[in-house]
């Protein structure tokens, strides 16, 4: 019988304040931390690359609305498929060597962006991009709520969360650079090959981050069974309710928020006539909006619990997008003002996710449940963004947006079907 590894010892620190959440975490997985950190980040670089630099793209290439919002919804849908095979990965080969699979992956298709020659081309290597963009978070999250206490995980895995934001605000910060100072031809390219950067993280990854071991004590010889075929198992028995209505709320969330970050700083140049630096001044108040609302969220998400933080959030962001979108032509500092409001409302939504999917399931399923709902949602949400461009041509791009609002509706409504997780034990 071969020999389980041994489990490094779980010191718990007796830790309270706003940053209890992290002295309680043994070494390890303060590190299995600043793993998922540094990866989530990245992964939302090189997403962001895409629709900060849309409008010099679809220019180099005489792309159309449809066209350009095709790029961000064939992102999305592999990368589906891409997390349902990195939930397969993660409940087999374990969620740190996951995690450096799917950095590698999206880090290289992205930089391969940069070289495309034509349409296609760049279709199919963002396409290919989808496929590490959406095992990531999932192998991060689930990594790092196993090492969290059950009264600190959802503002633990928040904190990961909220590395969106700071990649999001790189991606801004040298976007700006680029567009600005860069031939148009060049500086959507430039963008891209910085997508290479995930390559440094793979170095930590490997020397520093191990799984928690919640997860290598249960990989014993009579648990295997229970993993082989976890995929069918996610729609058996007491779960398939759970599995239908999570990826629901994962579409409604998901396809709220990529309609408003695929399609804004369009919305922003093109329809209330901004330039490159005024959009990012726009922008960076939505960022740090974000930024904040990942964090709050977190901690909201404990005290009121997984559902009625999620439903807060979602009604909030919905009533700001509809709002923002109609505002005159004549009041944009009204924009300003309502862009901190709105990134931290659509953030905050997301920073009980983690947390909420990880203990919606057992943890046999735990990986493959939650990379599916996610990543499923993600998928189908995609083709939000690409109903807003198809639908710009005939109603303006402002009037388009409003596909968000559902977005955000149908998720409220799929918690009707979800239960309360808030404290439960991922033992």
């Amino acid at each position: 019988m071969t020999a389980l590894p041994t489990l490094p010892p779980v010191v718990r620190a007796t830790a309270e304040g706003p940053f209890g959440w992290y002295r309680s975490l043994p070494q390890a997985g303060r590190r299995a931390f600043a793993g998922a950190f540094a990866g989530y980040s990245l992964d939302a670089y090189d997403f962001q690359v895409l629709p900060l630099g849309l409008t010099a793209i679809a220019a180099y290439f005489h792309l159309d609305k449809g066209q350009s919002g095709l790029l961000t919804t064939v992102t999305l849908v592999v990368s589906a498929l891409g997390g349902i095979l990195a939930g397969l990965l993660i409940d087999r080969i374990g969620r740190s060597r996951t995690l450096m699979i799917t950095v590698a992956t999206y880090g290289l298709f992205t930089a391969l962006c940069g070289f495309a020659s034509s349409y296609p081309m760049l279709l199919t290597f963002r396409a290919l991009q989808g496929l590490g963009f959406g095992g990531e978070w999932a192998a991060g999250a689930v990594l790092v709520a196993e090492y969290a206490l059950a009264r600190y995980r959802g503002r633990t895995v928040a904190f990961v969360q909220a590395s969106w934001a700071v990649g999001w605000a790189a991606a801004v910060v040298v976007s700006t650079l680029a567009l600005d100072h860069l031939a148009p031809g060049l500086s959507w390219r430039v963008l891209f090959w910085t997508g290479a950067l995930p390559g440094l993280t793979l170095l930590y990854l490997r020397r520093r981050v191990v799984d928690a071991p919640v997860h290598l004590s249960e990989q014993r010889p009579q648990t295997a069974a229970a993993t082989r075929a976890p995929l069918r198992q996610v729609f058996s028995g007491g779960v398939r309710r759970i599995t239908v209505f999570a990826t629901l709320m994962a579409t409604g969330v998901q396809g709220g928020y990529y309609t408003i970050a695929t399609w804004l700083p369009t919305y922003l140049k093109q329809e209330r006539h901004l330039t490159v630096v005024g959009t990012s001044s726009y922008l960076s108040l939505l960022i740090g909006g974000a930024f904040l609302g990942y964090l709050c969220g977190g901690y909201l998400s404990d005290h009121l619990g997984r559902r009625r933080a999620i439903a807060l959030f979602g009604v909030l962001s919905g009533a700001i997008l509809y709002t923002y979108i109609h505002i005159p032509a004549s009041a944009n500092h009204v924009l300003l003002i309502l862009g901190f409001p709105l990134g931290f409302c659509f953030s905050a939504i997301f920073s009980g996710f983690g947390a909420y999917l990880a203990e919606l399931y057992p943890r046999a399923l735990r990986g493959t449940g939650q990379s599916f709902t996610y990543n499923v949602g993600r998928a189908v949400g995609a083709f939000f963004p690409t109903a807003v461009g198809f639908s710009a041509g005939s109603r303006g791009l402002g009037d388009a947006l409003v596909y968000g609002t559902v977005g955000y509706a149908l998720a409220v409504l799929a918690l009707l079907g979800l239960p309360e997780t808030r404290g439960a034990a991922l033992t």
